[in-house]
């Protein structure tokens, strides 16, 4: 968890610099459902950016949790109900089998930029 805590504030310290040319869309923006549903997040970058996305999961009061990295792969100690699909500009992150109760939050982040 630490190295994904640094990875991700170092991605917040690149975005916030004028060099921040790609844009992130996430879609829908906020959804509701039930336990037991299944739900899919899409995510379009406006460059190609291959499979360099990760997707985190931040509950109330908590640090943001790796979910999947390289677009489409695992990350340790994440259930396998947890899937991502995508390359170059279209992500999507698919949830299947709710469990939780709580309002969650879930958003895609650009993991490699550049020179």
């Amino acid at each position: 968890m630490r190295a994904s805590n640094q990875l991700l504030g170092l991605l917040l310290l690149w975005l916030t610099g004028t060099k921040c040319d790609i844009q992130m869309t996430q879609s829908p923006a906020s959804l509701s459902a039930s336990l037991g549903d299944s739900v899919t997040i899409t995510c379009q970058a406006s460059q190609n950016i291959g499979s360099w996305l990760a997707w985190y999961q931040q509950k109330t009061g908590t640090s943001p949790k790796l979910l999947i990295y390289n677009a489409k792969s695992l990350a340790e100690g994440v259930p396998s109900r947890f899937s991502g699909t995508g390359s170059g500009t279209q992500f999507t992150l698919k949830i299947s089998s709710l469990k939780m109760w709580q309002p969650i939050i879930v958003y895609s982040v650009i993991t490699y930029l550049a020179q």
